[in-house]
């Protein structure tokens, strides 16, 4: 594995390394790189510019001094090959390359699952959020159509009620100007026989004159004063009716 300590072109080893095969994992002068890419093995290779690589140094075991080339699984920790006879005899091993691809595998295979629910999860929401859209569209429409309906119920309620109370009123103002006719014709008869009365007291008084006022007695009688029924009234019961009452004749929505 490469070194970042060392900048010099790992394939000609005289230039200077300023290209990182991240694939290979080592350095390329510029020749170099061309050269790899133009091959068919390596031409999807990636590179990086040495620069922006960050430098990672080859730990050493702090017992052996060797390297440190393998990871004892049953520790899980990084071991030199001296370190498997002894400490770590009989545990299970693996080549710290092996086991760092392995785990950027696994990182790798991680995060795509990740990415995947949160995507998945974004998708229900978005789809969420316009279902919610147009079920509020939906309840919005049905409270106004519900609205205009009981408006239309009321008008009409309004107009029939209208027209119920002129057709009523007519009838009793029929029976009131029937009365006033009968009281217009007797005050008439009335003030006809006062005439009569008044020319009678102008006569002579003999005994024909007793007569004629014995008549008018007897018109007089027969003047019907009808007694006067009970007048027509009409008022208006207001139903107090609240705003609450108005939103339950609409109807409810629930919010989940």
């Amino acid at each position: 594995m490469a070194q970042a300590a060392s900048k010099t072109c790992e394939i000609c080893v005289s230039a200077p390394g300023s290209h990182y095969c991240i694939d290979c994992e080592e350095y390329y002068c510029e020749n170099c790189k061309l050269l790899h890419n133009r091959q068919k093995l390596s031409r999807n290779h990636a590179f990086q510019k040495a620069t922006d690589l960050i430098p990672e140094g080859k730990s050493k075991c702090s017992k052996h001094k060797e390297e440190l080339t393998l990871l004892c699984n049953t520790c899980n920790v990084p071991v030199c090959t001296s370190c498997v006879a002894g400490k770590h005899n009989k545990h299970d091993f693996s080549k710290i390359v092996d086991a760092i691809a392995q785990l950027r595998e696994e990182n790798e295979t991680k995060i795509r699952a990740k990415t995947n629910d949160a995507n998945q999860n974004l998708k229900k929401i978005e789809d969420s959020l316009k279902s919610f859209d147009n079920s509020v569209e939906s309840v919005i429409k049905a409270i106004n159509d519900e609205g205009n309906m009981i408006k239309r119920m009321v008008d009409k309620s309004v107009a029939e009620m209208i027209v119920l109370v002129k057709e009523q009123s007519k009838k009793e103002k029929e029976k009131l100007t029937i009365m006033l006719s009968d009281a217009r014709s007797v005050l008439a008869a009335g003030q006809t026989l006062d005439r009569k009365r008044k020319a009678l007291d102008k006569t002579r008084h003999d005994g024909g004159m007793v007569q004629k006022i014995n008549t008018m007695t007897e018109e007089i009688n027969k003047l019907k004063i009808n007694s006067l029924l009970e007048f027509p009234n009409i008022s208006f019961n207001r139903k107090s009716v609240a705003e609450d009452d108005i939103r339950r004749m609409i109807g409810t929505y629930t919010i989940r």
